[in-house]
């Protein structure tokens, strides 16, 4: 807007603020002391003609815009040049050479007429005062468009240069090109490729199953075999007291010498792989009669142990697991107690004993809250509940209702339903059960009767497990008005088992319990102390699998994936997903066949990466994977499933890292046909449009993905493969000789992807030390005949090592030939090819890379990995051939763990062959972060034909220049801090615009598997501002519960007649474990990806600000992802919010959380169901426990008040 204003006299104008605005903007351009009249006077004797360097621009030649001499460090000649073009526009205005616009205004401020010299002096202060206050009200640097596109030109083309050069990708290109006739490319049958996989992950699996087979036969008659001797002595190696020695330095009771040595196919653990050790747990007496002699029994598993793994080397852990509690191991290992020196491991309460044991079950819990079980008795009950939800698995089914004068559900969600019995329900119900209060009178009956009425809906509408039904009753005993709830619902046929639990010493209403017990095909224990309840509670699993026993049913069972945690000789922790399959053992004795002793289960672990080799990287392309799903829609194997988090400095495993739905990693399958399709046991394919995240998110690609799907037989798992749609469709051929290709393999900088499997190492124990390329040149040059290997991608690896050969020679040309001068501009080349073959070269000595994690197993996204090609490869990919593709990398070193350091730049190089393009490899260098600097600053000195110095530069004070890349990350900032960072944080008002031009766009992505702190909930603001005494009164509390824990100790002590006392303690932690809440706890969250649209080249504008208008420019850097960015700096746009990043966490308002909560996923129920026998002998049914005093029982009083105030209300 040009403002032009006339005034009649030289009198003192009145101008308010605009007067102090005046002095603000004009106190860097004259002197800082002077007044505003000062300020005035001094403008009024400014010459207006004749005064002028004859060589000073034209008005015409000039924009009007105020900004364009105001701001910040303009000299006093660009001011006075600014009014003399504004008060010129007034002049032409008046002799009517200008025509007024819609951008001009005239303000006559008086209508005297006075001499046009005097009107001239005072419009030079009125257009100072107007244009020096609307300048950043309306005011914009003006940024040439064609300067701009000069700057990005430039500096593209001398990175084009630089990366060609050093990276040798037109070499590489011309050789793949020479071959191109001599090659195929083929196109995938994705369902062809699915079956083999399938096929050959099933003969794998069929081997652990004839394993296990192989251990039930001997131990039932071993069982069959052997008598029970009461007054049995026998030494075993007990695995806990190995090599153990005491003071005399002699070997302690049962800790033998054990020869222990570290084997690479069991994680390098020390162990021994002729012969097994038992583990017990703490609160198992190692000395009892029944445990010798199941232990006697089993060791006639130690020949089977050996035969299978020497028949199967590729075979694991294999293990017996005794009802009594004694877990025989093979191999042999020293086992190692946790943080607190305990060892908790109790073998029947791990999944796959409790899924072998059992068919799936429904389960009601009923628990008596009322009056009288405040105190001890709460708290024991609490930890009988959590422990029969520990012997729960995904396919069981399950529900809690807390009674007293009335019932209700301890999840309000899950009225009148049964859940899942997952991992994240199991969790959900435990801390709910925490929070349980006791108050009023128990009033058994109609929560008896909403218990049946639960399980009788689920059964004829065909949901929950369709197998066992019982209901656990939790109580100190005070029922009555029982027997008709029974009569009604459960008799005659009793459906429904009704396992019964006392709580405490109390033994008064022990005989209604066992009747309830008795009557209805259940089991009655008492639970008096915290350490009862684990074995009690087992008790009820022994019931349930007496039909399956009776019937001699050994259904084989595959569990959900779970992490093994082991450590290492050097105190390295291992974590490795698993699944195990098991098999029950029974007694074949005939005198105890109505009893359905069940006398273990045996197992074996398949870890579930050894699985997933069977699903070769090379045949599934760049972007392509292969996914295991369970019969229940969880995820066995994913490359997307992310079991760990990080808390500190160590890995932990998610709360629900086993119970991560198909539709939680494949989101994009809104209506679910993947999912059913799977968990149906289907073969057959669809499409999807997928927007997969790169980069830990920062990046995005938008994919076409075909996938393919079918059953693994005799399992309950569904095997997916995906291929995506363009390269991913396509394999490439090549053929070359063993001779000249053993020749190229032989070069010092190649390596091959160390998790592919070119050879099989992992089952002759003189293979496991041999490298994937060591053993590939044994097998090519026949100096070891009997390893197995990849014929097709080795074929694959030669072709590729033949035709990357020269481009060793051109980079030890390259270093040789260059000056010192290289060091600062690339560290290193490297090139990767779609059969995992790795070539690098470095351009300095190893002792100066910036970043040493690169391209080593340390940085898993730069490496072939089983799960994935590497970053570099996967971005280079989606970009033409020929295009460089910028990413930022940090070095991570002591000095600076964080700072942005290097960048790493990639291109693709494709081969087309009959209109079939496939990605061949990724050549690329890692280049320094002060080269990309250099060559950027230098670029924009350039100003085109123009003589003399440039107008205009980004080292000019009110110009902003950043290079960003195609995700809107900073790779050039004249703030080094800002480096790294995502733009929208440093320039919100930018990014906003850049959004709504459509030159990025913004993508939601979903995150199925986030960790979130929980909000923090505070009772009371008051509350520690409460007087001493309550310090002192909560210190005398805290004591008084270690008190009673040591008395709780000593009495277990005297049951178990050993020293044991760490598991009282053990087992009151694990009482209250959830108590103590994680900092962070599973949840969904939504995070943006930005995305620049690759049609918009370039763009400029403007930002309207509150007081100025943003100038900006952008332009694409030539054959590249990176984008450069001009602003202006002098418009303050700080009114606009910083545009983030962040992940936000998906909050579910109350209704839509409970739905999602009730909601009954498809599933496919396991084969096999062992309800009921009519063999089965009913009235074995349990009895009284031991009710001798204890001291710990006469210090229920004290007990009562230590306890938290909740529990006692």
């Amino acid at each position: 807007m040009v403002l032009v204003a006339f005034s009649s006299s030289r009198a003192p104008l009145h101008t308010g603020s605009l007067s102090e605005r005046l002095v603000s903007r004009t106190s860097e351009l004259l002197d800082p002391g002077r007044t505003f009249e000062g300020v005035q006077a001094a403008l009024l004797t400014l010459p207006i003609e004749g005064d002028w360097p004859a060589d000073r621009p034209r008005c015409e030649d000039r924009q009007l815009n105020p900004s364009r001499f105001a701001g910040p460090g303009i000299s006093i000649r660009c001011v006075l040049l600014r009014l003399v073009c504004l008060c010129d526009a007034g002049d032409r205005l008046m002799r009517g050479e200008l025509a007024p616009t819609s951008e001009t205004r005239i303000i006559p401020l008086s209508p005297i007429p006075v001499t046009w010299a005097s009107l001239r002096k005072t419009a030079i202060l009125l257009c100072l005062l107007s244009s020096t206050s609307l300048s950043p009200t309306r005011g914009q640097v003006r940024i040439p468009v064609e300067t701009v596109k000069l700057w990005a030109d430039t500096f593209g083309r001398d990175l084009y240069d630089t990366v060609t050069k050093y990276s040798g990708s037109l070499l590489l290109q011309k050789k793949y090109k020479d071959v191109e006739s001599s090659l195929k490319i083929k196109e995938v049958d994705g369902l062809e490729l699915v079956r083999k996989f399938s096929e050959d992950m099933e003969t794998m699996l069929r081997r652990k199953v004839e394993a296990v087979q192989n251990l039930v036969e001997a131990a039932e008659e071993a069982d069959l075999n052997h008598e029970f001797n009461e007054s049995l002595v026998f030494d075993y190696y007990n695995s806990v007291l190995l090599n153990e020695k005491d003071s005399s330095g002699a070997y302690v009771e049962l800790g033998a010498e054990f020869l222990l040595e570290a084997n690479a196919h069991f994680s390098d653990l020390l162990v021994n792989t002729t012969l097994s050790s038992v583990q017990l747990p703490t609160n198992v007496y190692n000395k009892d009669p029944d445990i010798l002699n199941g232990i006697y029994m089993s060791e006639a598993l130690n020949a089977v142990f050996v035969e299978n793994f020497q028949r199967d080397p590729t075979l694991t852990w294999q293990y017996f697991g005794s009802s009594t509690g004694f877990f025989r191991i093979y191999p042999g290992i020293k086992w190692t107690p946790d943080e607190n020196g305990v060892i908790t491991f109790d073998c029947r309460n791990r999944g796959w004993y409790i899924q072998a044991a059992t068919s799936p079950k429904d389960i009601v819990i009923v628990v008596d809250t009322s009056g009288s079980m405040k105190g001890l008795r709460m708290t024991i009950a609490k930890h009988t509940v959590s422990t029969i939800l520990d012997t729960l698995g995904e396919n069981d089914f399950v529900n809690i209702i807390a009674y007293n004068d009335y019932i209700h559900y301890i999840e309000p969600c899950f009225k009148g339903i049964l859940v899942q019995a997952d991992r994240d329900n199991r969790e959900h119900f435990k801390q709910l059960v925490d929070e349980l209060m006791v108050k009023g009178v128990g009033v058994v009956d109609r929560a008896l009767r909403e218990a049946f009425q639960i399980l009788q809906q689920f059964q004829e509408a065909g949901q929950g497990s369709l197998c066992n039904q019982a209901i656990m009753l939790i109580t100190d005993g005070a029922v009555e008005d029982y027997e008709p709830v029974l009569e009604k619902y459960n008799w005659p046929d009793r459906k429904v088992r009704v396992f019964t639990y006392l709580i405490g010493r109390e033994v008064s209403f022990a005989d209604r319990l066992k009747w309830i017990a008795c009557n209805n095909k259940g089991y009655y224990t008492q639970i008096s102390t915290l350490a009862d309840a684990q074995e009690n509670v087992m008790e009820y699993l022994h019931v349930l699998s007496r039909p399956m026993v009776i019937n001699h049913d050994h259904d084989i069972t595959w569990t959900e994936a779970y992490i093994d945690s082991k450590v290492g000789p050097q105190g390295a922790q291992s974590l490795a997903l698993l699944t195990t399959v098991a098999m029950p053992v029974f007694s074949k004795k005939n005198e105890t066949r109505s009893h359905g002793i069940l006398l273990g289960v045996v197992g074996s672990d398949v870890a579930l990466r050894e699985l997933m080799k069977l699903a070769p990287r090379y045949k599934l392309g760049v972007h392509g994977y292969a996914f295991l799903n369970t019969n229940n829609g969880y995820i066995l194997s994913h490359p997307d499933l992310r079991p760990l988090y990080r808390e500190g400095k160590k890995l932990k495993p998610k709360p629900n890292y086993n119970s991560v739905d198909l539709s939680e990693v494949e989101w994009e399958d809104q209506a679910g046909m993947l999912r059913t399709a799977m968990i149906n046991g289907e073969t057959g394919s669809l499409s999807m449009d997928v927007k997969v995240p790169l980069d830990r998110g920062k990046r995005v690609l938008f994919l076409t993905n075909d996938y393919f799907f079918t059953d693994i037989s005799d399992t309950p798992f569904s095997l997916g493969v995906v291929l995506s749609r363009g390269h991913g469709e396509y394999i490439l051929l090549g053929n070359t000789s063993v001779e000249e290709g053993l020749h190229d393999l032989l070069h010092p900088d190649l390596s091959l992807a160390g998790d592919w499997i070119y050879c099989i190492t992992d089952i002759d124990p003189e293979h496991r030390k041999l490298s994937q390329l060591e053993a590939v040149v044994r097998f090519l040059t026949q100096e070891d005949p009997a390893l197995e290997c990849d014929e097709e991608l080795l074929q694959e690896a030669l072709f590729d090592a033949v035709v990357t050969a020269p481009m060793e020679a051109y980079w030890t040309a390259l270093a040789l030939n260059s000056s010192d001068e290289s060091e600062q501009v690339v560290d290193m080349a490297f090139l990767g090819t779609r059969a995992g073959l790795l070539r690098s070269s470095l351009f300095v000595g190893s002792e100066k890379v910036s970043d040493k994690r690169f391209l080593t197993p340390a940085d898993e996204d730069s490496m072939f990995t089983l799960d994935h090609f590497p970053l570099w490869y996967r971005q280079a990919a989606e970009h033409p051939p020929g295009s460089m593709v910028f990413n930022l990398r940090s070095a991570e070193g002591p000095e600076s763990p964080s700072k942005p350091a290097v960048v790493t730049v990639s291109t693709a190089v494709a081969v087309s062959v009959d209109n079939r393009t496939a990605i061949a490899a990724a050549v690329g260098v890692q280049m320094r972060m002060e080269f990309l600097q250099r060559s950027f600053w230098a670029a924009t000195r350039q100003c085109g034909a123009a003589e003399g110095p440039c107008p205009e530069s980004c080292q000019d004070s009110d110009l902003d220049c950043f290079v960003v890349d195609n995700n809107g990350f900073i790779l050039i900032s004249e703030r080094p801090q800002e480096v790294g960072r995502f733009l929208g944080e440093v320039d919100g008002a930018l990014v906003t615009q850049l959004l709504s031009m459509g030159v990025f766009s913004q993508v939601t992505m979903y995150d199925y598997q986030a960790m979130c702190r929980p909000p923090t909930h505070h009772h009371s603001a008051s509350q520690p501002l409460v007087s001493p005494i309550s310090a002192i009164l909560s210190a005398t509390r805290w004591l008084m519960n270690e008190l009673l824990l040591l008395l709780l100790e000593w009495r277990a002590w005297g049951s178990w007649r050993g020293d044991h006392r760490a598991e009282a303690k053990t087992v009151f932690h694990h009482s209250h474990k959830h108590k103590k809440q994680d900092l962070l706890q599973p949840c969904d969250t939504a995070y943006p990806v930005f995305v620049h649209q690759t049609a918009v080249r370039e763009a400029n504008g403007t930002v309207e600000c509150r007081a100025c208008q943003k100038a900006f420019v952008m332009q694409q850097v030539p054959s590249s992802n990176l984008l450069l960015l001009v602003t202006d700096r002098t418009c303050d746009c700080s009114i606009f919010p910083p545009v983030l990043r962040e992940a936000e966490e998906v909050k579910y308002n109350a209704s839509v959380k409970c739905d999602r909560m009730r909601s009954q996923r498809l599933r496919r129920r396991p084969d096999a169901c062992h309800a009921f026998h009519p063999e089965e002998n009913a009235q074995d049914c349990g009895g009284a426990s031991d009710t001798s005093a204890s001291l710990a029982l006469l210090l229920l009083p004290l007990w009562a008040w230590v306890l938290p105030p909740q529990l006692l209300r």
